[in-house]
C-alpha cells in the first residue's frame, strides 16, 4: 500500500471522493429526457437531485460516527457497494417515483466518499496544511464534473439515460478495489470513538456549539447553495431555454469546472503567502460580484448562454478559492472526531444545496432569472456570514500570526516540544 502522505494516495482518494460529483453531474444532461420518458414536470425531475442531496445529508450523520469507531476504509467500502446496487435500481426504474427512491439509496452509499475523504485529510495533516491538500484534492476531483456531463450527454444521445447509472455502478465497484488495496487505514487507533448514543450526542453537541465550526460551515453551505442552484437549473436553462443540444451541454458545463480548478490552483499558490481566511475573503468577493452580475443581466432581460456561463465561471473561481479554506477551518478544532465533524459539516452543506435545488425547481419560470437570483442571493449570504462570524472567530492556525516579544521567545524556547504544540 501507498504511504498516507504520498501524492498517489491523494490522487486515489480524489478518485474515490469523485463518486459524489459523478452521481450528480453525469446525469444532468439527461434530466429533460427523463422528464419526457416518465411524463414528469421539471419540479418532479429536479426532485431526483434534491432527494439525493437529502439522503446524502442524513447519511453523513451516521457515516461519520461509524468511521470514527471502525475506521475510514470499511465504511467507505460498504457505502460504495450500496451505491452500486442502488445505481442498478436507478437504471431499471419504471417511474419517476421509483427513480427518486433509488436515488435516495444511492445517496446513502455515496455519502461515504466525501465525508470520509475530508476526515482522512484531517487525520493526516494539520489544519493549515489540510487547506492546501484539500485544494489539491479538489483540483483533481474537479476532473470528474469536467468530464461527467459531457460523457453523460453523449450516453443519453447514443445509449439513453439508464446507461449513465450502469456506468456509475461500475465506477463505484472499481473504487471499492482501489480503497481496499491501495489506501492504508488513516485513523489512529487511539482516536477511535466509542459508538454509544450518549457519546455521539455529546460529540455532536460539542461540534454544533463551536462558533468557529458554525461560521465556516454555514459560509461553505451558502456558497454550495449557489453552486447547486446552478446544477439544478442549468440543464433546463441551457437545453430547454437556450436550445443547447444535450450532447453539447458538457462543453458549456466544463467552463464552470475550469473556473473551479483555476480557483483551486490559485488557492494552493496563495496558501504559503496568505492566511487561509484572507484567501477565503478574496474568494467570497469574487463569488458575490460574479453572482450579482449574472442576476443583473437576467433581470435586464439579457438572455444569452454566455450571460449565464461567463459569470458562472468566475463564480466558480471564487468557490475554488474559498471552499478548501472553509472545509479545513470547520474541521480544525476536532482532530479526534474528524469523522463526526465532517459528517455534520456535510449534512448542513447538502441540506442547503437541496434547499437551493427545490427553490429553483419550484420557482423556475422557463428563463435563467430564478437561477441567477438564487446564485447571487446565496453568495451574498455567504459574504455576510464571513464578515459577521468567521472573521471574529477564526479557526486555530488560521488567525493572524503576531510577532513574539524577546521575553516571550525566551520563555517559549524553554518549553518542551510537547508543551509548545497547539492543543487543538
Amino acid at each position: 500500500m501507498l504511504a498516507l502522505t504520498s501524492v498517489w494516495t491523494t490522487i486515489l482518494l480524489a478518485a474515490a471522493v469523485a463518486l459524489g460529483p459523478i452521481a450528480i453531474d453525469m446525469y444532468l444532461p439527461a434530466l429533460p429526457q427523463i422528464g419526457r420518458d416518465f411524463g414528469a414536470g421539471a419540479d418532479q425531475v429536479q426532485l431526483t437531485l434534491s432527494i439525493y442531496l437529502a439522503g446524502f445529508a442524513v447519511a453523513q450523520l451516521v457515516c461519520g460516527p461509524l468511521a470514527d469507531r471502525y475506521g475510514r476504509k470499511p465504511i467507505m467500502i460498504g457505502g460504495f457497494v450500496l451505491f452500486a446496487v442502488a445505481s442498478l435500481g436507478c437504471a431499471f426504474a419504471s417511474s419517476i417515483e421509483s427513480l427518486q427512491a433509488y436515488r435516495f439509496l444511492q445517496a446513502l452509499g455515496g455519502s461515504a466518499g466525501p465525508v470520509l475523504g475530508r476526515a482522512v485529510v484531517r487525520d493526516i495533516y494539520k489544519p493549515r496544511d489540510a487547506a492546501r491538500v484539500l485544494a489539491l484534492l479538489a483540483s483533481i476531483m474537479a476532473l470528474a464534473p469536467a468530464i461527467a456531463p459531457t460523457l453523460g450527454g453523449f450516453m443519453t444521445a447514443a445509449l439513453n439515460w439508464p446507461s449513465i447509472f450502469i456506468a456509475m455502478g461500475a465506477y463505484s465497484l472499481i473504487m471499492v478495489v482501489v480503497i481496499a488495496v491501495g489506501i492504508p487505514e488513516p485513523l489512529n487507533p487511539e482516536h477511535r470513538q466509542p459508538l454509544r448514543p450518549r457519546v455521539l450526542l455529546n460529540n455532536y453537541r460539542r461540534i454544533a456549539t463551536d462558533i468557529s465550526f458554525l461560521g465556516y460551515t454555514f459560509t461553505n453551505a451558502a456558497v454550495y447553495g449557489g453552486l447547486f442552484a446552478f446544477l439544478s437549473g442549468s440543464a433546463f436553462v441551457l437545453i430547454d431555454f437556450f436550445q443547447v443540444p444535450a450532447a453539447h451541454y458538457g462543453s458549456y458545463f466544463a467552463t464552470s469546472v475550469a473556473g473551479y480548478i483555476l480557483g483551486n490552483l490559485i488557492s494552493m499558490r496563495l496558501g504559503r503567502r496568505l492566511l487561509p481566511d484572507q484567501t477565503l475573503g478574496l474568494g467570497l468577493i469574487i463569488a458575490t460580484a460574479s453572482g450579482a452580475v449574472m442576476a443583473v443581466l437576467a433581470w435586464a432581460g439579457v438572455y444569452n448562454v454566455w450571460a449565464v456561463m461567463a459569470p458562472q465561471a468566475v463564480f466558480m473561481v471564487g468557490a475554488g478559492l474559498l471552499l478548501p479554506q472553509t472545509m479545513a477551518g470547520a474541521l480544525a478544532n476536532f482532530p479526534t472526531m474528524a469523522g463526526s465533524a465532517s459528517a455534520l459539516f456535510g449534512c448542513i452543506q447538502m441540506a442547503t444545496a437541496g434547499l437551493a435545488g427545490v427553490l429553483v425547481g419550484h420557482l423556475h419560470n422557463g428563463t435563467s432569472l430564478v437561477m441567477a437570483l438564487a446564485i447571487a442571493g446565496f453568495a451574498a449570504i455567504a459574504l455576510v456570514l464571513y464578515l459577521t462570524v468567521v472573521k471574529r472567530h477564526p479557526a486555530p492556525g488560521f488567525e493572524p500570526e503576531t510577532p513574539a516579544s524577546p521575553k516571550d521567545s525566551e520563555q517559549t524556547s524553554d518549553l518542551s516540544p510537547a508543551m509548545q504544540s497547539h492543543p487543538n
